[in-house]
């Protein structure tokens, strides 16, 4: 049977490491690509039989480009620490390799659960981001800090899962903010590397924008609460990223000051 190589992006994810290596006990080698995580994430990750590979981290494309190069087999499953491989997914990759595929690159569908339900809008279904499944040499991904794109080689055909893993995107509101902070700030980095300015004005406008596609465009109304606090997110990540570079580009030095003594009577 064709062998697989399964790697994880981790970093201080010892909460959530242990379930997703789990997922993907059924693959032949288990790659964790750990950024020098200060909690336990890669001592769980080794006890359960993964190899435990530290790569710092210098964005995210970086990172997979680095992980796919440590994986071992010739087919690459691809998840992050807050996914999990499901059975249907891996009975689904197995027997397609059993039948020969017929594609090199596989986009593969996500299901988020947050807020206790299944996220059915907001853009969080079938949430298919850069491929999860493919041959090794058939793609790579590009450079980018964040919300990296992938570059397909050679006359590589894609193809789509039927079935989904799952995606935990958020375990508390604390980490909503926790990614809006990370995120915008990688965002405004991109924004610099790409030499684009901001403002205030464009800050508020493109949030507005974002909170509007995930509320009202992509029905997030209809997932109640957890899709308005989805939007929220969206919002306060996007008008950040956009502020954080303002930030960069201004000079919003404090107000000079002198250094107060006690003053001398009679003066």
């Amino acid at each position: 049977m064709t062998a697989v190589s399964a790697y994880i992006i981790a970093y201080n994810e010892a909460e959530k490491i242990q379930a997703a290596v789990e997922s993907v006990l059924w693959a032949d080698d288990i790659v964790v690509a750990d950024s020098y995580s200060t909690d336990d994430t890669a001592a769980i990750a080794g006890e359960l039989g993964a190899r435990v590979v530290q790569i710092p981290f210098n964005g995210f494309g970086d990172l997979r480009n680095q992980a796919v190069a440590a994986c071992r087999h010739e087919w690459i499953f691809s998840l992050d620490a807050d996914e999990r491989c499901t059975a249907d997914v891996r009975d689904e990759i197995l027997g397609m390799l059993q039948q020969g595929p017929d594609a090199d690159v596989y986009f593969v569908p996500r299901r988020n659960y947050f807020m206790g339900r299944w996220i059915k809008h907001s853009g969080f279904y079938p949430d298919y981001r850069q491929p999860q499944f493919f041959r090794r040499g058939a793609m790579s991904y590009c450079h980018d800090r964040v919300h990296e794109g992938f570059e397909l080689h050679g006359d590589a055909v894609t193809g789509y899962l039927q079935h989904a893993i799952w995606q935990l995107p958020f375990k508390n509101f604390e980490e909503i903010q926790h990614k809006a902070s990370r995120y915008s700030t990688l965002g405004a980095e991109r924004m610099m590397d790409e030499g684009r300015t901001s403002c205030m004005g464009r800050a508020l406008r493109h949030a507005l924008w974002s909170f509007t596609q995930h509320y009202f465009l992509k029905n997030g109304w209809r997932d109640g609460w957890p899709g308005f606090v989805i939007a929220l997110g969206n919002f306060e990540g996007t008008f950040y990223k956009y502020a954080k570079r303002y930030q960069a580009l201004s000079d919003w030095c404090p107000p000079p000051t002198t250094a107060l003594r006690r003053p001398v009577p009679g003066s």
